[in-house]
């Protein structure tokens, strides 16, 4: 039994990496916070820190596909004109809650 949750780990890992290679280039190329024609210095339009595709690619990278990609949906849902935006890092275990720590504070 733990042969077969170990193999599904790994292959969940795997799965993540042309996940990754997607939240990059989106990164790279379209994001109006990381693209090469961005200015988030001048103008942040992400009101969360680390922005939803930081927090997906972070989130993929440490629990693989499927955990990291649910992760950053429930994120990009919850990020909207009326939520409490601020610091809001990836956590240590899989969970949908939002980070309350003392210094979450919002990043406009």
């Amino acid at each position: 039994m733990k042969i077969i949750l170990n193999t599904l780990k790994t292959i969940n890992k795997i799965l993540g990496y042309p996940a990754l290679l997607v939240i990059i280039v989106y990164q790279k190329l379209l994001s109006a916070d990381h693209a090469f024609w961005a200015r988030p210095d001048k103008f942040r339009i992400c009101t969360y820190y680390p922005s939803c595709s930081e927090f997906s690619k972070q989130a993929v990278k440490r629990f693989g596909l499927f955990p990291g990609a649910i992760m950053g949906f429930k994120r990009i849902i919850d990020c909207n004109p009326f939520s409490k935006a601020g610091h809001d890092p990836v956590p240590d275990y899989f969970t949908l809650k939002r980070y309350k720590g003392k210094d979450a504070k919002p990043v406009r």
